[in-house]
């Protein structure tokens, strides 16, 4: 895991890289390189190379990501963006009978929003999104809602919903859980969600004098789906 030995999180992996027929290829903003306690690392070391493929950047053209065109054009590509053309994966995965490939972004919401509309070829796999309302475990960063999942968790739950196979979910969490666990013991804070903090009069930041992000904050706190 790379981790000093007082954190060391090896025992929390699995012993052998998961047995998975999906491969993943995470688009990973530049951003996410640099940050500490990033999960995509986590979920590298939980499957094996061929199956956990991660692109840096933020614009990907067709002339200098030929591979990638090739796999956006697969039909049994799907790319996990929720919105309102997407549908649910379960529903999709029921209909799945050979090894697919899913997309997945990393970045934080507006980063990802950036990827996803200013790169033509994420639109053209399937889009799909996960219908589900457990809570983040990735307590040692600021989500949204409660219910927004760390890239780490989005394909956790995703990949025991293409492969059919619960423990997959429960294995790829341990290490997050682990993680976690340090940081809180080492000093860190539970950061609540931004929904969380507004609907208990706790969100200490100064409110944004942008019309469109002081709709989304009313929005958070009046329980609507953005």
């Amino acid at each position: 895991c790379s981790r000093p030995q007082k954190v060391c999180l090896c025992p929390f992996l699995p012993i052998h890289p998961l047995k998975v027929s999906t491969c993943l290829y995470i688009i990973q903003h530049p951003a996410e390189e640099s940050r500490v306690l990033r999960t995509v690392p986590l979920l590298a070391a939980c499957l094996p190379p061929d199956k956990c493929k991660i692109l840096v950047g933020r614009r990907f053209g067709e002339d200098r990501y030929p591979e990638l065109a090739t796999v956006c054009r697969n039909p049994n590509t799907l790319i996990l963006y929720p919105g309102a053309e997407a549908t649910n994966l379960e529903e999709v995965a029921v209909m799945c009978s050979s090894p697919s490939v899913l997309i997945i972004i990393d970045g934080t919401w507006s980063q990802a929003k950036d990827i996803f509309y200013k790169n033509s070829l994420f639109r053209l796999p399937k889009q799909v999104q996960l219908k589900t309302n457990i809570s983040s475990q990735y307590v040692i960063r600021t989500q949204p809602t409660n219910t927004c999942l760390s890239t780490l968790e989005c394909a956790a739950v995703a990949l025991s919903i293409m492969e059919k196979n619960q423990s997959i979910q429960e294995t790829i969490l341990r290490p997050l859980q682990a993680l976690c666990s340090f940081q809180l013991q080492h000093g860190a804070q539970i950061h609540h969600s931004k929904e969380h903090l507004l609907k208990n009069g706790l969100y200490d930041k100064p409110m944004p004098k942008n019309k469109r992000k002081l709709r989304r904050m009313e929005l958070l706190v009046n329980n609507v789906k953005i």
